[in-house]
């Protein structure tokens, strides 16, 4: 099947593939390097792209994925007069396609063609919402808020982009609130072309190429009817998707497919009406008594509604905690939203200025989506979802109510595998085994979509190296924690630092870090923990920078980290990555597999921890010349009959048993 296509393959295939031979244009480019396994992804992306199918592609650490989607995406949206939307989960990533692949292309393609990278509106600063704010700043802010808004001021004349990466200092979220860039109050009319966002909007509208992150991408789709309604593609009349890092899809689709209701952004919104403390906002613009009293009673009502959700929750398990039953706590406060609504809808009747209408109207539709999915939640009235409450803020001081689809594959069936319309999957872990597609694309609702699977150029026989310490003990048990540091210990020493530990219990890294400092300490070594209030780009830029490093991760440095070169040469797995049952969407996902008839350990659990140990061993080798050791301390790899899976799904490389 595919070499009759390959035989019979169309011109633009044809240039695709002649683009990444060795005599090809991209050759021209500096320190290129012939790889089959990206040319052979490059033609099969233009083969989908051309006959408009969904694509699934695992491709290994070194094909340089992102070229290879690239190239065939800018023709194909040049020459069809399509739009090319690339989607990424990490920031990493969006700079990396912004910085420096697409210039690299710019000078290699024969064509010329625009590339936008693409924010979310409150990124973005409003000028005309900054000299309302400055007009009415009296009675909306406080002295010290007056005097940031002076500060955003200032920066707006020198801000080259006015967008939040721009700004040095995090501005003060409830002056920011009221300045930045928000649906129906900033327009295309009413801002015109000084505004920042609507510059980009233009610039994102002129552009063949679109870079955006999976969440945002997930809140402009809307929802499953509003993309079945579509007649053609998913944000544009003419456009198709490509997912990179589409390891985490499922993961955010469930979240912004959700509902959630914070409680501190609940109570922003109905203060910027008005704020019983600061006796600021809009009512107090509009001169509304019965206003200012509804608003300033609400937010008390917030509080107390959620003071009474905390005083019927155990969080001593941790920060989420599902809820089964419906009318959880007394319904105490939509009524009063409802109100709220009824009293911004009156003020609104009588209000002649159109800007402040348009912000009123703003707040009111925010309140009242608060409202609905408050409803929601107390009546669990939402079928095949699940509920939970969760602890949120930097001290875990304010609650927020939450419900995603336990199964997200139906949903993204409809919303992105539909007949008609192009997506690419792609990541460098996405298989379980080393031939098998199916477990993700049963996971996303892409059955349909056609599967291929590639490796990588590198040859981990010679550059990597598997340790497993057979012997150690389990971790319940008193002796686990001193065999911990000793091999951790040993591991360090023989890389002279230089290493990544990672961990799957915050409160597990913590301990051991406390315990080994003094080691890391007579041994020279610096040692870096996460969540020790230092930014995860800052603590890798000093991994990167001082010698003798080794940082202690979670979560989040498991995937989406590159430190190529000599910096990193050795990644310490400390347990398998089973991911623990007690956050409440994983314990529904269980729940719903067993309840089908399945056995929720080898369709879920096992995978799951298989493809995110394949992340966390895939940091270590990121170029040809890169060499080094992955350590495994958890024994079950080798004494477990399901060890096997997962030395299956790792590279082929030498083994050692200690």
């Amino acid at each position: 099947m595919i070499a009759l296509r390959d035989s019979l393959e169309t011109d633009f295939v044809s240039r695709v593939r002649e683009f990444f031979s060795p005599t090809g244009l991209l050759a021209k480019a500096r320190n290129f390097e012939y790889r089959p396994e990206q040319q052979a992804m490059a033609v099969a992306v233009a083969h989908a792209l051309e006959e408009e199918r969904h694509l699934v592609i695992e491709a290994g650490t070194g094909v340089g994925k992102s070229i290879a989607y690239l190239v065939p995406a800018i023709l194909h949206a040049l020459e069809q007069g399509k739009k090319a939307i690339v989607s990424t989960h990490t920031i990493n990533l969006q700079e990396q396609l912004i910085d420096k692949d697409i210039p690299i292309l710019r000078k290699v393609l024969p064509v010329e063609f625009e590339a936008a990278l693409v924010k979310g509106r409150g990124n973005y600063l409003c000028p005309r919402r900054l000299e309302r704010a400055q007009q009415q700043a009296a009675g909306l802010f406080t002295t010290s808020e007056q005097a940031e808004l002076a500060r955003l001021s200032a920066w707006a004349n020198t801000t080259v982009d006015g967008s939040l990466s721009d700004l040095g200092v995090e501005p003060d979220p409830k002056v920011w609130a009221q300045v930045c860039s928000e649906e129906h109050i900033c327009t295309k009319k009413g801002c015109g072309a000084r505004c920042f966002y609507q510059r980009a909007r233009i610039m994102a509208d002129a552009a063949h190429v679109i870079v955006i992150n999976h969440t945002l991408l997930f809140i402009l789709l809307g929802g499953v009817e509003e993309q079945e309604n579509r007649e053609s593609g998913y944000l544009f009349p003419n456009d198709f998707i490509i997912f990179d890092e589409a390891h985490t899809l499922e993961q955010v689709a469930s979240r912004q497919t959700g509902i959630a209701v914070p409680q501190y952004g609940l109570k922003a919104t109905i203060q910027r009406l008005y704020n019983a403390k600061t006796r600021k906002g809009l009512f107090t613009i509009t001169r509304d008594a019965a206003g200012v009293t509804l608003a300033a009673g609400l937010a008390d009502d917030v509080d107390a509604f959620f003071r009474a959700i905390e005083e019927r929750t155990d969080f001593r398990k941790g920060r989420e905690v599902r809820i089964r039953q419906s009318d959880y706590v007394p319904d105490t406060i939509s009524a009063r939203l409802a109100g709220l609504e009824l009293r911004i809808v009156e003020v609104v009747r009588r209000t002649e200025d159109e800007f402040l209408k348009a912000e009123l109207q703003e707040l009111a539709r925010r309140i009242s989506e608060a409202r609905l999915a408050i409803v929601t939640f107390l009546e669990q009235s939402a079928e095949g979802r699940v509920y939970w409450i969760e602890r949120t803020g930097k001290v875990a001081q304010f609650l927020c109510l939450n419900a995603a689809p336990i199964d997200v594959a139906p949903v993204l069936r409809r919303m992105i595998f539909r007949a008609g319309c192009c997506s690419v999957m792609t990541s460098a872990t996405l298989a379980v085994g080393r031939a098998d597609l199916a477990y993700f694309r049963r996971r996303i609702g892409a059955e349909e979509a056609e599967a291929l699977q590639l490796g990588s150029p590198f040859d981990f026989r010679a550059q990597m190296k598997l340790f497993v310490v057979q012997k150690m003990p389990d971790p319940r048990h008193a002796a686990y924690g001193e065999a911990l540091a000793k091999w951790v210990s040993h591991f360090v020493t023989e890389t002279e630092g230089r290493a990544f530990v990672l961990f799957t219990s915050y409160r597990a890294m913590q301990q051991l870090a406390d315990e080994m400092q003094p080691f890391f300490a007579k041994q020279a070594m610096n040692l870096l923990v996460q969540g020790r209030g230092m930014p995860r780009g800052k603590l890798l830029d000093q991994f990167r920078t001082t010698p003798r490093s080794v940082l202690f991760g979670t979560d989040s440095f498991w995937m989406g980290v590159d430190v190529p070169g000599d910096a990193l040469s050795s990644v310490i797995i400390t347990r398998l990555p089973f991911a623990v049952p007690d956050h409440p969407l994983i314990e529904a996902k269980l729940e719903l597999i067993e309840e089908r008839g399945g056995d929720a350990f080898t369709e879920y659990s096992l995978p799951e921890a298989i493809l995110k140990l394949r992340q966390g061993v895939g940091r270590l080798i990121r170029t040809k010349g890169d060499r080094g050791i992955v350590v495994i301390l958890d024994n079950r790899i080798v004494t477990k009959p399901y060890g096997r899976a997962f030395l299956k799904a790792l590279p082929e490389c030498p083994v050692k048993i200690i």
